[in-house]
């Protein structure tokens, strides 16, 4: 059978079967008494967090800290972008205070499977973040949080939602909050200071999805992927060629693969240039508990030295 035709079923499969259970779950909620906007605490238990994201889920630990539990849907190491829930994860979303997506497309499957979670409010945290578009589409590329100037925002969306859902503890979210930006902008100016050493024509970013144009527009690169998003088509070879002639072009010293993607398109692109892979950067998710990636200021610090390794 068509992979493609297997990939619609599985999705199929999986709605129907995302759609039966929060039925189920909006039967038992419609018994239980709501609060009259719908934004407070469910219950007497500490405030309970739910994001798709690992990295959104760092960032609302650092707000939220000892003040609630924080959990993430898409395990470490997986596309979102394709990323198909599961029961429990249904069941986690239920029990949840609020779900914080990243949004601009970026979990359509995940929101998809959704449709009404009863009691548990949807939040975007890209609520008034400038958007860079997707070449040669007018959708929003969704990897706002590669800026870190735009990462701020995100945490002040975060800190407005998880305040008001629990003002008896809004003044320490505050608090959080404002720490937490405070060593954002400490990270800006250290990848701004720490890039300065990286040549005008080596700064070129050359992945497979092409997920650093945030990064590439704040600091002063360009970007170029395979393809656009993990989502649309991938790999054919004309967009491989493509890449081949921009990397042979631009003379670059290194090129670089994703944690979250196969490396096999991009070292055929090392093979076919004699180009290096200088490693992989963090774009969609932090890196596994202990690695030099398992925070969002970790893997921005991991992913600007990497840079500068291989281009430099």
């Amino acid at each position: 059978m068509d992979l493609y035709f297997v990939k619609k079923l599985r999705k199929i499969v999986v709605l129907s079967l995302s759609i039966t259970l929060i039925a189920a779950f909006m039967i038992v909620g419609c018994n239980q008494s709501n609060s009259p906007t719908g934004l407070q605490v469910q219950s007497n238990d500490e405030l309970y967090v739910i994001t798709t994201l690992s990295i959104l889920a760092d960032m609302a630990k650092n707000v939220v800290g000892e003040y609630g539990k924080v959990e993430y849907i898409v395990p470490v190491g997986n596309n979102p972008e394709d990323y198909e829930l599961i029961p429990s994860d249904i069941r986690r979303i239920d029990d949840a205070d609020v779900l914080f997506v990243n949004g601009l497309g970026l979990e359509e499957t995940i929101i998809e499977s959704l449709g009404n979670v009863g009691r548990t409010q949807i939040a975007y945290v890209t609520d008034g973040v400038p958007t860079i578009n997707l070449i040669g589409s007018s959708d929003p590329d969704p990897h706002a949080w590669l800026d870190v100037s735009l990462a701020k925002i995100y945490v002040e969306n975060i800190y407005k939602i998880v305040a008001e859902i629990d003002p008896a503890n809004s003044q320490h979210y505050s608090t959080n909050a404002d720490a937490y930006i405070s060593e954002l902008n400490k990270l800006d100016s250290y990848i701004k200071d720490t890039l300065n050493s990286i040549p005008e024509n080596n700064r070129v970013i050359v992945i497979s999805e092409n997920a650093m144009k945030y990064f590439g527009d704040a600091y002063g690169f360009h970007t170029e992927g395979i393809w656009e998003l993990n989502s649309h088509e991938e790999g054919t070879p004309q967009q491989i060629s493509r890449i081949i002639e921009i990397v042979n072009d631009r003379n670059l010293p290194a090129i670089f693969s994703e944690t979250t993607l196969d490396p096999r398109y991009m070292e055929m692109i090392s093979k076919e240039t004699g180009v290096p892979i200088a490693g992989s950067l963090y774009t969609d998710a932090l890196g596994y508990k202990g690695s030099e990636g398992d925070t969002y200021i970790k893997m921005m610090k991991y992913n600007t030295n990497l840079l500068v390794e291989g281009l430099r």
